[in-house]
């Protein structure tokens, strides 16, 4: 097994690292895909996961394997990772990757802080890899500092919007029934073909069903059916409950997903992938003002008049940002920054400040719109109009970071509110 690199170690809370707020760090790992606000929920047993990430992506045509295929200029892969390592109850994460990739992806998990992440090869096909994955969590393995687990989750590391809750429910079935597996009804019709191509017979759609991830079972079930199975298993084989099925004789509960389990196969998956990611990041608008601003609260009155799907909510910058940490770690990527008081950005820039130093801005793109609102008669136009572009110079610099800096001059009379 490769050892853990550089990010793997340590704390087990993912994602960046917000200073000066306890437990700030856990807070920010949250995943944001899936818009949960409740307490995570706890789960009783020793749990590890594996994420077979070997594949080529042949299906999808493009020379990069298909996870490590960039979203918002953020590795897929990286997402699923997030998504599995902010369930405090999986105790480690395992990826079987290829040799040539092994590089890459210790770079995404330092780049992206990812933690409790193991990296072994990958085999030449998904069960190989997965096997390999079971290998470096059994007890036997010289060299290991993963402990066996009583329960392993199996996932694709393509399919980057699961959620807690029905890693919970499969891996809490696998514990009373030795395998579990979601499933979703079939959209299409299944039909075999004969020899000649023409239609043999076509099963009833409502009696099947499609396997999908996640999938879970006790260790000890699915490590000895991988221990007995045939190059023929390995080699051509895709379903995991089959193997508990046809060499531990244990019947895997079925436990119906979610829309969100779909796989990125296709080109055209990752288009929907990243649609999916920005709909969901740009849900909260968080204005930032000084507490005596009226026309602050005017806007932010009229904003959530207008985008009634979108939570709106306001704080002042001050205290060193104390109040921002807390929206900051509500997963919160858009704001406006209400300039009233000053005629420069100090307040943007305080803003915009405490965002880099969060590194907030390392799992996804910040949207910052610097509002200023200007008394038409206190100050020239073109004056004001000259020290306003150089915002231009402020949002090349923040864009390095992954913040998109925008400016908006409000010129009105001052009886206007």
């Amino acid at each position: 097994m490769e050892p853990e690199p550089p990010g793997a170690s340590g704390p087990a809370e993912p994602g960046p690292r917000v200073r000066g707020v306890r437990g700030a760090a856990h807070a920010a790992s949250a995943s944001v895909l899936s818009g949960a606000e409740a307490e995570p929920q706890r789960c009783a047993l020793a749990v590890a996961a594996v994420l077979p990430a070997g594949g080529s992506g042949e299906r999808m045509g493009v020379p990069t394997p298909k996870q490590f295929c960039p979203i918002l200029e953020r590795p897929l892969i990286s997402y699923t990772l997030q998504a599995m390592e902010r369930v405090c109850w999986i105790k480690d994460i395992v990826v079987a990757v290829t040799r040539e990739n092994m590089e890459a992806m210790r770079g995404i998990i330092q780049r992206y802080q990812h933690r409790r992440i193991s990296l072994v090869e990958a085999g030449v096909t998904r069960h190989r890899s997965i096997f390999n994955g079971l290998k470096a969590l059994a007890e036997d393995q010289p060299h290991s500092k993963l402990s066996k687990p009583e329960v392993v989750i199996i996932h694709d590391a393509v399919r980057p919007f699961v959620e807690e809750d029905i890693l919970l429910k499969v891996a809490t079935a696998a514990k009373e029934h030795g395998a579990a597996g979601a499933i979703q009804p079939l959209v299409s019709t299944v039909i075999s073909p004969s020899a000649d191509g023409c239609l043999d017979h076509s099963l009833e759609r409502a009696r099947h069903r499609a396997s999908e991830m996640p999938q879970a079972f006790l260790y000890d079930v699915i490590y000895a059916a991988y221990q007995q199975c045939s190059d023929y298993d390995l080699e051509f084989g895709t379903e995991c409950l089959q193997l508990a099925l046809k060499y531990c004789h244990v019947k895997a509960k079925l436990v119906e997903g979610s829309p969100d389990l779909w796989k990125v196969t296709y080109k055209r998956d990752l288009y929907a992938a990243e649609s999916i990611i920005k709909e969901r990041i740009s849900q909260q608008i968080c204005i930032v003002m000084d507490d005596e601003e009226d026309v602050g609260r005017l806007l932010e009155e009229t904003l959530k008049n207008e985008l009634n799907h979108v939570k709106v909510t306001s704080g002042p910058l001050c205290h060193a940002g104390r109040h921002l940490h807390q929206i900051i770690l509500e997963q919160c990527y858009s704001f406006v920054c209400v300039n009233v008081m000053t005629s420069e950005f100090e307040e943007t820039q305080k803003l915009l400040n405490l965002l880099k130093e969060s590194n907030f801005s390392i799992l996804y793109p910040v949207v910052v719109i610097s509002v200023h609102f200007l008394d038409y008669k206190s100050v020239p136009f073109d004056r004001k109009m000259e020290n306003l572009m150089q915002i231009r110079e402020l949002a090349k610099e923040v864009k390095e970071r992954n913040i998109l800096l925008c400016g908006l001059l409000i010129y009105y009379p001052q009886n206007f509110y």
